[in-house]
């Protein structure tokens, strides 16, 4: 048998550590750490890759129904143009409401507070955004001078709407259920609702739709919030992304008013306003975001040439949008003939016209 090698030891006893040693301990301890990272990030990207399959499941689960229940649902704007121009021209003869009936669809209290109108104050405030992470047609940033106005405390609800129904024998809108506002939804914003349908209920109550930059300085400020609380999103504040999977009552979110205590200036319904989608003075970016483009080659609407093919702005995002979509300087368009289950508006008065009344 060979000699047993002997091990250096030190003046206590103990195995002296080479140079040697260290170098091979050091890159044994090097490999095992790589190992554990590698390890870690492997495992939080599964994670992270199943939370992402929960939510596509959660989300396709939300936005989608049975087949057996597809005639409760109306689909998104344009797929449904054909439908919804069919119905239009149905105009006032589809059975609904009587007045009285309209009438009784709520308590005085609740006509008396849905009819409050907020000043906004003259001034000037900042009108869009020159974040390059935006939308080319939000920018640029650019100050707007405005005289004092009224606008609408809340949306335009469904009992309101059948009111103007039944006194101007005009349609229901395509998603009630044979004329009849659906049950536990008279408070919530009516939906469904072309531009031309919004401009028509706004005449009637002697009202207009808000130009852009009304609402837009009604749902920020003169402080140039990116939302009407502040510059933080808050998905406690708005109905947005499914959240709900459907609208909520118009007073259902005091915790997210605007500066002027302004209900839903974002989420629930995206809201049309008066304005033609346009670029903003100043604007570097390309024009053709700007130039319509008809679903519908047959699209005919309005006495005019010029009105049969233009967009109209939309404002404040919806319970479908994605929550940058519901910024108070975020801008959508659509053709003023599409209407979906996530279109409403409200309606904005001179102050002026408020004194002559």
């Amino acid at each position: 048998m060979g000699a047993k090698k002997e091990i250096p030891r030190g003046s206590r006893g103990r195995p002296v550590v080479t140079a040697k040693d260290r170098r091979r301990r050091k890159r044994l301890l090097m490999a095992t750490l790589v190992t554990c990272i590698t390890l870690a990030m492997v495992g939080g990207s599964l994670h992270v890759m199943e939370l992402g399959s929960m939510r596509m499941k959660e989300m396709r689960a939300k936005s989608s129904y049975d087949a057996v229940d597809v005639h409760k649902h109306v689909r998104a704007a344009g797929e449904e143009v054909h439908l919804q121009t069919e119905h239009e021209n149905m105009g006032g003869d589809t059975a609904s409401y009587t007045v009285a009936e309209a009438e009784a669809l709520l308590d005085e209290e609740q006509w008396r507070d849905l009819a409050w109108m907020v000043t906004v104050p003259a001034g000037v405030f900042a009108m869009g955004s020159d974040d390059p992470r935006t939308g080319e047609q939000n920018r640029p940033m650019h100050q707007v001078r405005l005289p004092a106005y009224k606008i609408d405390k809340y949306l335009v609800t469904q009992a309101e709407y059948a009111r103007f129904i039944a006194a101007r024998r005009y349609r229901p809108p395509l998603n009630w259920d044979d004329g009849k506002i659906r049950a536990g939804m008279r408070m919530h914003p009516v939906t469904m609702i072309s531009w031309y349908n919004a401009r028509d209920y706004c005449a009637w109550v002697g009202k207009r739709l808000p130009s852009e930059a009304e609402w837009e300085k009604a749902a920020r400020g003169e402080a140039a919030r990116r939302w009407p609380w502040g510059n933080d999103m808050n998905v406690a504040n708005l109905n947005t992304y499914y959240k709900v999977g459907h609208t909520t009552a118009v007073n259902a979110y005091p915790q997210g008013v605007s500066p002027y205590g302004i209900f839903d200036m974002a989420g629930n319904v995206q809201q049309w306003v008066a304005d033609r989608f346009s670029p903003y003075p100043g604007a570097s970016g390309s024009k053709e975001i700007f130039e319509p483009k008809a679903a519908d080659p047959d699209y005919k609407r309005g006495s005019d040439e010029k009105e049969r093919l233009i967009y109209r702005v939309m404002r404040g995002g919806s319970w479908k949008s994605d929550p940058l979509s519901t910024t108070s300087y975020h801008r959508n368009y659509a053709l003023p003939n599409y209407a979906s289950d996530f279109f409403g508006f409200r309606c904005a008065m001179d102050i002026e016209a408020d004194k002559e009344k």
